[in-house]
């Protein structure tokens, strides 16, 4: 009897496998039933390597998502000491700056009083020299004279402790300079590591995405990237109703209602999926995905308050803003998220930075807006022209 089952295999359900190699056989003979019990025996077998298949499949998604995770992790901090470097390196050239204009302006007060106190001493030379002479041959009262020199010389030693003060206030400045110019250089070492390693990490995190696109090719080729999906999709769906719990306790919010169709885009970028159109696996889009480039300031689309900021599985760096009245907006595959739960944040301000998070092969933004918990098309409350 020819081994019919085992083409079925990778096609149909277990069970219904086990029911097709039992129909058609009937024990009527011995040899029959032996025949028939090895075959089955051989089904089983080829079901539970299958299985296991599966499963060791499914453990290595699990351990490549948790190392995409780790890598979404440790590239969002490094972009954060990035810019913290980066601001560093410009309050420091900013302070430079203006200590180069102090010194200039010490150095041209300086030599302004350089010039005084010369002045001064020619002026007072030349009256002692004009004065001893007329008391030498007209005997010009000597207390007068002597009285004027004392005066001179102490206007004088006035202007030499006034230039010495200059002179160790310009010294200062001096050193100063020399000390952010080392902290400018060491921070330029800093920011070249910090891209280094910047570099370093998309390499990685490009690894594990083609890592996680592979095992999802194998799981959707099994009939299981739908089911994947929708872990995701109720992971978020989850989330959400948990911050919608949060949300109904804020009340100075207004909500959206008043602005529908006003709102302004949180990325100028080209669409690249719409609301509800049909995503991987046969999931329909609860938002949309706008295009741009990693790193680009992703901004809020009203004024509102965080109630999410963290990685949440399939949608990578995600923040949810509370805009009241049951309206919420949710920012998704970010590179990194510059605000944290409790912040208020006014319309237009940057609450993050674009990335491709959360297993995203290119970058972009994922958006949604949420109206007591249900998604709604997003284009229908953004502003038709963008910017």
């Amino acid at each position: 009897m020819k081994n019919h089952c085992y083409p079925l295999v990778f096609r149909q359900p277990l069970w219904l496998l086990v029911c097709y190699c039992l129909i058609g056989t009937s024990p009527v003979h011995g040899r029959q039933q032996a025949e028939q019990q090895q075959e089955l025996e051989q089904v089983q077998q080829q079901i539970k390597t299958t299985e296991r298949q599966l499963k060791k499949q499914q453990q290595q998604l699990n351990k490549a998502e948790q190392q995409l995770q780790q890598s979404d992790r440790a590239l969002a901090k490094a972009t954060s000491e990035l810019r913290q470097t980066e601001q560093q390196l410009a309050q420091t050239e900013q302070r430079t700056l203006q200590l180069d204009q102090q010194q200039q302006q010490l150095q041209l007060e300086l030599q302004q009083q350089q010039r005084q106190l010369a002045a001064q001493l020619k002026s007072a030379y030349s009256l002692g020299q004009h004065d001893y002479t007329r008391m030498l041959l007209n005997q010009q009262d000597a207390g007068k004279l002597e009285r004027a020199l004392t005066y001179y010389q102490y206007f004088n030693r006035a202007r030499v402790s006034q230039l010495a003060e200059i002179n160790k206030t310009v010294l200062q400045l001096e050193q100063i300079k020399q000390q952010l110019a080392e902290q400018q250089q060491q921070l330029h070492i800093m920011l070249a590591e910090q891209q280094q390693q910047q570099q370093q990490l998309q390499v990685v995190k490009a690894e594990q995405q083609t890592a996680v696109s592979q095992l999802q090719k194998l799981l959707k080729e099994q009939d299981n990237q739908l089911s994947y999906l929708r872990q995701n999709e109720v992971s978020l769906q989850n989330t959400i109703d948990k911050l919608r719990a949060l949300a109904e306790r804020s009340l100075t919010l207004l909500g959206l209602t008043a602005n529908k169709g006003k709102l302004r885009w949180p990325l100028n970028g080209a669409l690249l999926q719409s609301f509800g159109e049909n995503r991987q696996g046969g999931m329909r889009s609860r938002g949309i995905l706008i295009s741009g480039r990693e790193g680009n300031p992703v901004q809020a689309i009203a004024d509102g308050r965080v109630i999410y900021a963290d990685w949440l599985k399939g949608y990578g760096w995600v923040i949810v803003l509370d805009h009241g009245e049951g309206f919420m907006s949710l920012y998704g595959h970010n590179q990194n998220i510059l605000k944290q739960p409790g912040e208020q944040i006014i319309a237009g301000e940057t609450i993050a930075l674009v990335g491709m998070s959360g297993g995203q092969a290119t970058a972009g933004l994922y958006f949604e807006i949420r109206e007591k918990g249900d998604a709604v098309n997003p284009l229908s409350w953004l502003n038709k022209n963008k910017g």
